[in-house]
């Protein structure tokens, strides 16, 4: 009989679910997150506490399997929050314990091969988010920038933020996810933050952003303008490197 087991969504919480899985032999298992169960009308459901312990000793048994490649490309499945893709991590892992030679890279195998498609597209989304974001000073002197990532990219890209923009405090928020990075000089914290209702995250609004922030916006707009040379450009070709989802982040696509 197949086991639901329901988790909190987190890294930590996915591989407390592993080590379940390993310790109790189970042999049908489909991992499901919190907040999206699926009935299932051929087996029992059990929701698993996440436990620090037990999820590092599953990691630390996959460093002494994988490379730091490898691990990557775990790691950044899991953030594709792709449906069932916690099924797909399991079953690797469970190949990666049971198979001597290291299968990070044979991909003749499917489930090999299907994490590093997955594993690609959130690469991209990070590489994408760190050209892309935008920040803009607020009245009380933070740099804050909206994001709305196709997959959950935030904590692949705090240590980019944290090293360019060492010496001043900012925001970087997830609104799809309702989360968010704050760095405070010294350290990124993952925060949560309720927003007034008129808050429109694509504006430049004089009520929350700073005057010499609207200046700016307005110079910047200007010229993209003038070096925006209409004889020359090429739709396609921008659309193709600057996909249009990505524009109403941008300062530069904005009306004044």
């Amino acid at each position: 009989m197949q086991k639901v087991v329901v988790y909190d969504g987190s890294f930590e919480g996915f591989l407390t679910v592993v080590f379940k899985v390993f310790e109790e032999k189970i042999k049908q298992v489909d991992i499901q997150r919190e907040g999206n169960v699926q009935a299932s009308f051929f087996g029992e459901s059990e929701e698993v506490i996440t436990n620090k312990t037990q999820a590092d000793r599953v990691w630390n048994g996959l460093k002494k399997k994988l490379t730091p490649f490898g691990r990557n490309q775990l790691y950044y499945s899991f953030l594709s929050e792709l449906e069932s893709v916690e099924n797909i991590l399991l079953d690797y892992i469970q190949q990666v314990f049971a198979i001597p030679e290291n299968i990070e890279k044979d991909f003749s195998n499917a489930t090999v091969l299907k994490l590093s498609k997955i594993a690609k597209s959130v690469g991209r989304e990070k590489h994408r988010m760190e050209a892309f974001v935008r920040f803009r000073l607020t009245k009380d002197g933070l740099y804050f920038a909206s994001v709305a990532p196709d997959f959950n990219v935030l904590p692949l890209i705090a240590k980019h933020f944290k090293s360019r923009y060492a010496d001043q405090k900012w925001v970087i928020y997830d609104i799809e996810r309702k989360y968010g990075l704050y760095y405070n000089l010294e350290n990124v914290e993952t925060i949560v933050m309720d927003f007034p209702k008129e808050f429109d995250f694509t504006k430049t609004s004089k009520d929350f952003f700073a005057e010499e922030e609207l200046a700016f916006q307005e110079l910047w707009q200007n010229y993209f303008k003038s070096t925006n040379i209409e004889s020359r450009k090429n739709r396609v070709l921008h659309v193709k490197h600057v996909p249009k989802r990505y524009w109403k982040y941008l300062s530069e696509k904005q009306p004044f």
